[in-house]
């Protein structure tokens, strides 16, 4: 059984707007899975919701209701999930799935 090491469901205005398309791994969103092998999720401030997933990962949700990228709070707040996942190596690029 093939597992996910990383997702995220997020919107075309919330992801990075780079020239160059980031690599999948490396950015952030609304709501995000990381699996165990990825690492630890870190602690994160209010209101982001971080659930465990069995023993496979972990879920995080930074806001209750539908983020926005015109509301300067969630923009505020996602910035600094991300940097808190980044200082602790989540947010890397994705490795190529082997065939076994």
């Amino acid at each position: 059984m093939r597992s996910f090491e990383w997702a995220i469901a997020t919107s075309d205005a919330s992801s990075p707007q780079e020239t160059e398309r980031p690599r999948p791994g490396t950015f952030s969103g609304w709501i995000m899975y990381f699996s165990a092998a990825r690492g630890k999720v870190p602690p994160l401030p209010e209101p982001v919701r971080v659930e465990a997933v069995e023993d496979k990962g972990t879920l995080v949700v930074l806001t209750p209701e539908r983020f926005s990228v015109s509301n300067p709070e969630h923009v505020a707040l996602a910035g600094c999930v991300h940097a808190l996942l980044e200082g602790a190596g989540l947010l890397r690029p994705l490795q190529p799935m082997s065939s076994k």
